[in-house]
């Protein structure tokens, strides 16, 4: 079941080192191969319904298994880490991430956002060697999926302490706010590739704003923080420590379903 998020630019050799887990995986179970499944953006997305959101959703079907994942993605957003994170975590899997460093940035793509291994979901982080021709530390990937143990159980399925509700509530009222601040901003002549400065509690210093891609609705922004607000209800403690951050994410996660 564990998850390997693979993350870097274009060209930074995303796919041959996703090659180079799966084969050093699938031989490593005593007594037979192990089943590693590596699942490509672009193939995800051949269905028709989109890069991010078909990766996400073949990740969550096969995690229900007792397979190797991997994601084989520029994953440069760490609101998308943090999803994919939650699944595995749901799924009571360890997981690790993999940085492919090079590469070139693509005007498709949006910006790399480095992973910093302070971050829940973006440890443990290995970093991969730019030369291809080097192999990965495979040992210490194998010693966080196989013998570290799974992040705890979803505080979902207990008693939550009562600091919980008051915590969604914040979350909720702050999701209102930027929803209410970018709607108010297109109504007072905010045009499309116009950046939108947000002055909104709870925020944080580094949330300062959204640049705005393309007009967007009232139903349409309600019906995302609906989408983001669920992943945080699903995992009440994920984002107790820092609220913030969830604002910053949640800016994040509208700016890469709006574009």
């Amino acid at each position: 079941m564990p998850l390997i998020m693979l993350c870097g630019l274009p060209g930074s050799g995303k796919s041959r080192r996703a090659e180079e887990l799966r084969a050093a995986l699938s031989a490593d179970e005593e007594g037979g191969e192990r089943r590693v499944f590596v699942v490509a953006e672009a193939e995800a997305a051949a269905g028709g319904s989109g890069g991010r959101t078909a990766l996400r959703a073949e990740a969550e079907r096969l995690l229900s298994r007792r397979e190797v994942v991997i994601i084989d993605a520029g994953n440069e957003l760490k609101s998308f880490r943090y999803e994919l994170y939650c699944l595995s975590k749901h799924a009571g899997t360890p997981h690790c991430l993999v940085l492919c460093p090079g590469g070139a940035p693509c005007s498709d793509r949006p910006p790399l956002e480095s992973p910093d291994s302070r971050n829940r979901w973006d440890w443990p982080l290995f970093t991969a060697p730019e030369d291809l021709s080097e192999p990965l530390p495979l040992s210490e990937i194998r010693a966080a999926l196989f013998v570290r143990r799974p992040p705890p159980p979803n505080k979902s399925t207990r008693s939550q302490p009562l600091q919980t509700a008051s915590f969604l509530h914040q979350l909720d009222r702050l999701t209102q706010d930027i929803v209410a601040a970018l709607v108010a901003a297109q109504r007072n002549g905010v045009e499309p590739g116009q950046f939108i400065p947000l002055d909104v509690d709870g925020l944080g210093q580094e949330s300062q704003g959204l640049l705005l891609s393309r007009p967007v609705s009232l139903p349409e922004l309600s019906r995302l923080r609906r989408q983001f607000l669920s992943y945080a209800k699903m995992h009440p403690g994920e984002g107790e420590e820092n609220l913030p951050q969830l604002g910053s994410m949640f800016l994040q996660y509208l700016s890469s379903n709006l574009q």
